[in-house]
């Protein structure tokens, strides 16, 4: 918004995301309330980020991201990756892969029985409900006439029959909904999706509301720290143009700048890791060393194989069929270009000693290397199916810090897969299970042969091979959280009402505070914490739990 910035409102949101967009439409729903909305990135209005098909180039295209790259990881072969995260209206949902899945209830009720009251899965799923237009309809564990559209994501009318009869051959059943309260089993997702074009955070939450008086939206805003003063947080400062700004809350300041840059945010202002601020030259406010601390995110385990003849989407990538998906899909919202090329889905328990599933399994039919072709002009990537199992409860932790003491500096992600034993032996065993699977009729009448990791015949399912593999592969699932986790211990950045401990006036709402990562993708849950941080703020008693 163009002008000179409030100097005063009376809730500060840091951060247009998942979670900020929420927290603007809900907070600025009182017309009493001044609020103001602040946003590094500028508007989310693209074809690529619209069209449900073009996320990945939407996640990599350096317009709309911040441009993090994880540090070298000594359990990858000092591999570097990078790190999406969204960086305009809607945050990474604006860039996601649009997938709704709100993870297990046992994460939430487990929460809850760590100390965090209000916070199990009865407590939450009112607060999914509120958030949703499922196209399912109203019914005790889904919501209608909520600002998110969550549309179903279309089968395949080929590969989606041969998977799911490959899937119960092997004994696993069909799961009708991967947003019951214990999904388990193999379906195709729900995605926030309406009428064919990515609804975003941005697109369903601020969008319908951006004309209300008392609510201000300032793009191209990037925070660099709260002020706190008698220790409470009294405003923020940011940067816009080249010029600083500072704006006082009456209120509260909350922070909704995401697993990596919420951390970054808190460091610069003097809350974190003491010995840690120190080094950078900052003065500590509040020595808090779970702050950037307990990262946690769904490594995948790849593989990918050939397919035995023209039925994956590499024919839609025909450069004049996808001119023409192009122009349906920006008059009509619908065909190949409303959703992604995906044949399944599996949530699955690598052992019987799983008490809930612990992989997520995916077929999509198309190569990571896809491009659009046509003859004589070049080749495409060829029929191709890439097959990826998250591991959705990894024990392995990394880390949020400051590279330096300069809020433009990107900060240091060390993700550290692979660092606990179990991830490996779980990430192996889930190589061998894909491979199990694609051999298994009547998936194995589509395949023509395994194109990684591939291997000689006597040596491709040892230990050994399986390993080198994941460790020249793994890849991040783009879930990072849990870097200002709630809890009650000593490293618990926020209480159960999200609140920094020792700082008034200050919360996080975000991926971050999750004390521990649920089974499934962030977006959803991260909705519903903010839907949640919205009643607590405003002293509004939560919904009585579904009997």
């Amino acid at each position: 918004m163009a002008g000179e910035p409030a100097a005063e409102a009376d809730f500060i949101i840091v951060g247009a995301g998942s979670a900020g967009c929420v927290l603007a439409n809900r907070l600025s729903a009182d017309s009493g309330n001044r609020v103001l909305l602040l946003e590094a990135g500028g508007e989310a209005r693209h074809p690529i980020i619209e069209s449900p098909l073009t996320w990945m180039q939407a996640a990599a295209d350096e317009r709309f991201i911040w441009g993090n790259e994880s540090e070298p990881d000594p359990h990858l072969l000092g591999r570097t990756q990078p790190v999406p995260r969204g960086k305009a209206l809607g945050g990474t949902s604006a860039i996601n892969g649009t997938m709704y899945v709100r993870g297990h209830a046992a994460d939430f009720d487990a929460w809850a029985a760590a100390g965090l009251d209000g916070w199990s899965y009865r407590e939450v799923l009112p607060y999914f409900r509120r958030s949703e237009d499922h196209w399912r309809g109203e019914s005790e564990i889904h919501g209608a006439g909520g600002p998110l559209r969550v549309s179903p994501m279309a089968p395949d009318p080929v590969l989606y029959p041969a998977f799911i009869e490959t899937a119960r051959a092997m004994g696993f059943d069909e799961a009708p909904d991967f947003n019951a309260p214990s999904p388990e089993g193999f379906g195709m997702p729900d995605c926030t999706i309406r009428k064919g074009r990515r609804d975003s955070t941005a697109r369903a939450f601020l969008d319908p509301v951006r004309s209300r008086a008392n609510l201000r939206v300032e793009t191209h805003a990037t925070v660099t720290r709260i002020l706190i003063e008698d220790g409470r947080a009294a405003g923020v400062t940011f940067m816009r143009g080249g010029q600083s700004h500072s704006v006082r809350a009456a209120r509260e300041v909350i922070v909704c700048a995401g697993a990596v840059n919420s951390p970054q945010i808190l460091m610069l202002s003097g809350l974190g890791p003491a010995a840690h601020l120190q080094e950078m030259g900052i003065a500590p406010v509040a020595d808090l060393p779970g702050v950037g601390a307990n990262l946690q995110d769904h490594p995948i385990a790849l593989s990918f194989w050939a397919a035995s003849g023209p039925v994956t989407f590499d024919s839609q990538l025909r450069l004049d069929r996808l001119i023409l998906s192009a122009l349906r899909w920006r008059l009509t919202g619908t065909g190949p270009a409303a959703q992604s090329p995906m044949s399944v889905q599996g949530f699955l328990r690598s052992s019987p000693a799983q008490d809930r599933p612990d992989w997520q399994f995916q077929i999509v039919h198309s190569s990571y290397q896809a491009r659009p072709w046509f003859p004589l002009w070049r080749a495409g990537a060829g029929h191709q199916f890439s097959a990826g199992t998250l591991l959705l409860n990894p024990d392995s932790r990394g880390r949020v810090t400051l590279r330096r003491p300069d809020p433009e500096a990107l900060p240091r992600i060390f993700l550290n897969f692979l660092d606990a034993e179990g991830d490996l032996v779980r990430l192996r065993e889930a190589v061998r299970f894909q491979r199990r699977f694609f051999e298994s009729a009547p998936a194995s009448d589509l395949i023509a042969a395994e194109i990684a990791p591939g291997g000689e015949p006597d040596v491709k399912d040892s230990d050994e091979a399986i390993d080198g593999w994941l460790r020249a592969t793994v890849m991040s699932g783009g879930h990072a959280a849990c870097t200002c986790a709630m809890g009650a211990g000593p490293d618990a950045v926020l209480d159960a009402q999200l609140k920094v401990r020792s700082v008034g006036g200050l919360r996080v709402a975000d991926a971050s505070v999750m004390p521990n990562i649920v089974r499934g993708n962030t977006n959803a849950p991260v909705i519903m914490i903010a839907e949640k941080a919205a009643d607590m703020i405003l002293g509004r008693p939560a919904p009585a739990p579904e009997a």
